[in-house]
């Protein structure tokens, strides 16, 4: 239910959730933790915000002599250029600042920028933001804000489901850090997935349990078990934290038992009891349909769920490659005809072919053609 209500919400371009104040805290905690001066002296820019409702703002600015800051700089989208225009209504705090605009303040985006102290209390927090209204409509594909990202050093913010290989596009382009949150779908992209193998961006901290809260103006719009009616909230569980700040997790060794173990000890009943591993039709690899049923002794190549990057550890294991988007650089063989009788006889209704390069196997008679897989090999 979670995972379509998501994917309804992308494409219907419904990208407005607010990310919950101890979800950013937690997540910025395990950068701080593997180094506390990961934000010290950085400008750090936060698009796609909207500075008087983000938990974003408020977390930076609060923080920002802690951290050591040198700049916040936060910026919005204009209420007219959203997808979604439903009743506006401007905060008290720019209807009572002189330089609201009943104009701009529908058509414009806004900028908020944080430096110095400006009340003169000795410390430079939230109180001290600076706005004003931006040129445009605060669009990041704009070239207002695209000189705001080439101003900064890292870029965080929760972007529009709808955009998020553009919006990643457009941060590898500039060689800026960040941090992200987006699908877990989108590992697989194809925009995506290699920068992940190369080691320029990895899964963050994660959030509490893997549930990602989200306040949004169109809770009430999803079904139980996503949207909460006594905190307001909605629920996702296949969302995470992109990201190429580095932090502990990421190097935490994942405990695995031997092959001989798992298949005699092993929880999964797909594993427990079995003589050995299966092995795909199509290619020289083994499926490992649980990350935790990893064997640590074998040397060959593994198919493994995405689920599994949230593991991962670049120094215990190498990425080879996707098993769907990388077929042919892969050498994943075709299915061939013999696969898609067996399969379309066993009842099966999806579209395949015999030139189909998909990762397949046989259990017996059965076929089974697991969900995306990654392949992997341990480091030795």
């Amino acid at each position: 239910m979670a995972n379509n209500n998501l994917s309804a919400a992308k494409r219907e371009k419904r990208d407005e959730f607010y990310t919950q104040y101890r979800d950013i805290e937690k997540e910025m905690n395990a950068y701080l933790e593997y180094d506390p001066d990961v934000f010290r002296g950085k400008t750090i820019l936060l698009p796609c915000d909207d500075p008087e409702w983000s938990n974003f703002t408020k977390y930076f600015a609060q923080n920002f002599d802690r951290f050591g800051l040198k700049k916040l700089i936060s910026t919005s989208y204009a209420p007219e250029s959203k997808n979604y225009k439903g009743y506006y209504q401007p905060t008290l705090f720019e209807t009572n600042n002189p330089q609201f605009d009943q104009t701009k303040t529908v058509t414009n985006g806004k900028i908020f920028t944080l430096t110095e102290d400006m009340s003169g209390d000795q410390e430079i927090n939230i109180a001290d933001l600076q706005w004003n209204y931006l040129q445009g409509d605060g669009d990041f594909r704009s070239g207002e804000i695209i000189n705001l990202r080439n101003e900064s050093d890292i870029i965080i913010t929760n972007p529009p489901f709808s955009l998020f290989r553009e919006f990643l596009a457009w941060i590898i382009e500039a060689e800026k850090q960040f941090v992200i949150i987006g699908s877990m779908n989108a590992i697989t992209y194809k925009e995506v997935f290699p920068l992940i193998k190369q080691d320029k961006l990895w899964l963050g901290n994660g959030f509490q349990g893997g549930n990602a809260y989200f306040s949004t103006p169109f809770a009430e719009d999803y079904g139980d078990g996503v949207y909460n009616p006594e905190s307001g909230l909605v629920k996702f569980r296949n969302v995470n934290w992109y990201t190429n700040l580095d932090h502990g997790k990421r190097h935490k060794p994942l405990p695995l038992m031997s092959m001989a173990d798992n298949l005699k000890f092993s929880k999964h009943k797909e594993i427990k009891g079995k003589k050995a591993y299966d092995k795909y039709d199509n290619f020289d690899a083994i499926e490992v349909p649980y990350t935790d049923s990893i064997p640590s002794d074998f040397d060959g190549v593994m198919g493994v769920p995405i689920s599994f990057l949230d593991k991962y550890n670049p120094e215990q294991f190498e990425i080879v490659g996707n098993g769907q988007t990388m077929a042919d650089e892969l050498g994943i063989k075709p299915v061939g005809q013999k696969f898609v009788d067996d399969y379309y006889a066993q009842g099966n209704k999806g579209q395949i072919h015999a030139k189909w390069n998909n990762l397949v196997y046989h259990v017996g008679k059965k076929v089974f053609v697991p969900y995306q897989r990654i392949l992997i090999k341990h480091r030795r």
